[in-house]
């Protein structure tokens, strides 16, 4: 088994998104690879941002295995559910 592992790091705005690989030592965490990426100087951090492996909610101690794209989730700005009801709301005027 390699002592290393290749892994991606993905951060999407609506106007782009920035994908990144980097290699970790095999039984690295969420927490290193955030590590790896905070000092490459390419993300944004937030303190309030959540992360997923492959879209499947993560915390930082979850292990990473080769190949994992660990997803950098932005804050939402409003409540999806309180958004579709103002869109649904019917015209007045």
């Amino acid at each position: 088994m390699s002592e290393w592992i290749t892994i991606f790091v993905a951060y999407a705005t609506q106007n782009r998104a920035v994908v990144r690989d980097f290699r970790l030592p095999a039984h690295s965490t969420v927490a290193n690879a955030l590590i790896v990426a905070r000092a490459s100087g390419v993300f944004p951090f937030d303190e309030e941002a959540s992360y997923a492996i492959f879209g499947q909610r993560a915390e930082p101690a979850t292990p990473i295995r080769d190949g994992d794209r660990v997803e950098l989730l932005r804050p939402l700005r409003c409540d999806p559910k309180e958004n579709r009801r103002l869109r649904a709301r019917p015209a007045t005027g």
